[in-house]
């Protein structure tokens, strides 16, 4: 059996994908471990812990949603919604197959941003000014 082109290049988005979510999230996990392991031998030698180290460790902690962020996300998501139910529009408008089939799939990161955007009005948190 001969794995031709049909199979590898799926294979090789889906591989891909995986990659640009995995590598990441896997790198700063054992970035995060290291730097336990390194506070954790400074408090059992009796040293003292930096603010910065601190800060460090703090920074990629996250925070509530916010009105601000809500509305930011639902606009983006309603763009991205936009866009493929143009590019769906023009281009079937453009080669005349006049099916419009991706407007199904523009729904669904439409809807999330109307979420989105929905949330925002009925989110209690503020966005802090610094």
């Amino acid at each position: 059996m001969r794995m031709g082109p049909e199979i590898i290049v799926p294979v090789a988005l889906f591989a891909m994908i995986c990659a640009v979510v995995c590598v990441p999230l896997y790198l700063k996990s054992k970035e995060r471990m290291e730097m336990q392991a390194t506070l954790r031998l400074a408090i059992e030698k009796g040293q003292p812990v930096p603010p910065e180290v601190i800060e460090a460790l703090t920074r990629n902690v996250k925070t509530p949603p916010t009105r601000l962020r809500d509305l930011r996300a639902g606009i983006i998501w309603l763009a991205i919604g936009v866009g493929v139910a143009l590019a769906t529009y023009f281009g079937d408008f453009i080669h005349g197959d006049g099916d419009f089939d991706g407007f199904g799939i523009a729904c669904i990161p439409a809807v999330i941003g109307v979420a989105f955007i929905v949330l925002s009005f009925f989110n209690p948190n503020k966005e802090q000014r610094v």
